[in-house]
């Protein structure tokens, strides 16, 4: 009978049987996000590795990361009620759980965010050329979302976002125009990671500058000179010019001239091209094209010679041109051949 009364006993109108009730069943509560914590995600990790799926390592990575006053909030929440609370208390604990709630959604986001932006990263091949502008991208996305979020929590409240919403577009276009030129090659950088017309180990070349790109940065491109300095070039300036992407080609067209003297025999003129042709011919990494006597220039007979390199690599260019004009030489050497130099026959009239 004590002990009965000893229950019914009333404090801020709840019995002591009540205080009991919410303590068995806010422990409870914590067992169980305990076990669901710790057992049932890591049954769902084995799973997930079964599968190819990439939403159940998100959902995951997700919860995974949800930390523990989160779950002992909602534990308090749910076994508080089975007691009478006074109505601002009441409303207290609702707005609380409306900022928690919020507060978790968002970092629920930002972690996709992040998962997705690892995913993307490991599945190219070039990410460290990459990694810069995607995680620029996962971070105005999660700035973003906490802007959301915050706004989301003002509106529950009774606050009027509509002026706040104006205010920070007022404020965000006068921001915009004092960072215009960084804000440009932020843009241009997106440009470049997302229609590619080059790439890191590209050789490229805008204007009067070529080089190998080195880096894709978030503001420049870095390149390096086949002279051995770096060329760092703001991604505007590129995005806005006429690129060269020699990287792209799977054979390289070579046209050459050469000439001979005027007092070259027509009958050694005609064997130019049979010489010419055989000399590339038996070059594995070349394919001749042609070889024509073309003009009569002011002090030489000018041949053009156009062949393909196999290759869209500059040395593998230079080696096979080195080639050709030695044993080019080698040929009219032996057949007395003579290459024409810039020469002027003047005429004395008695």
């Amino acid at each position: 009978m004590v002990y009965e009364e000893y229950l019914s006993m009333t404090y801020f109108n709840n019995t002591i049987q009540d205080y009991l009730i919410f303590l068995s069943i806010f422990i409870l509560s914590v067992g169980v996000m305990y076990l669901f914590k710790f057992y049932i995600i890591s049954i769902l990790k084995r799973f997930a590795k079964k599968t190819k799926s990439e939403i159940d390592d998100i959902i995951i990575d997700v919860v995974q990361n949800i930390k523990w006053p989160f779950y002992m909030y909602m534990s308090l929440i749910f076994s508080s009620n089975y007691l009478v609370l006074p109505q601002k208390l009441n409303a207290f604990f609702d707005g609380l759980l409306f900022i928690v709630l919020a507060y978790y959604g968002v970092v629920a986001v930002n972690r996709v965010i992040t998962y997705l932006a690892k995913v993307e990263v490991k599945k190219r091949k070039e990410a460290q050329s990459k990694a810069s502008v995607i995680r620029i991208l996962a971070t105005l996305l999660k700035m973003l979302a906490w802007i959301i979020g915050l706004l989301f929590v003002l509106a529950n409240f009774g606050v009027q976002i509509t002026p706040l919403i104006a205010s920070l577009g007022i404020g965000g276009v006068a921001i915009a125009f004092a960072l215009q030129k960084i804000l440009e090659d932020l843009f241009s950088s997106f440009v470049i990671y997302f229609d590619e017309p080059f790439k890191e180990d590209d050789f490229i070349v805008v204007g009067g500058d070529s080089g190998t790109v080195k880096h894709i940065g978030i503001k420049t491109t870095r390149i390096q000179a086949l002279q051995g300095q770096e060329l760092i070039i703001p991604n505007t300036e590129l995005t806005n010019s006429r690129i060269n992407n020699y990287k792209q080609m799977e054979k390289r067209r070579i046209p050459f001239m050469i000439g001979v003297t005027y007092d070259t025999p027509t009958t050694k003129l005609k064997k130019i091209p049979k010489i010419v042709d055989k000399i590339i011919t038996d070059l594995e990494s070349v394919d001749f094209d042609r070889c024509h006597f073309k003009e009569f220039a002011d002090s030489s007979l000018n041949f053009e010679i156009v062949y393909y390199v196999k290759s869209k690599e500059y040395l593998d260019y230079m080696n096979a041109q080195q080639d050709i004009n030695f044993k080019i030489k080698e040929a009219f050497d032996k057949e007395k051949i003579e290459f024409a130099f810039p020469t002027q026959t003047i005429y004395l009239e008695k």
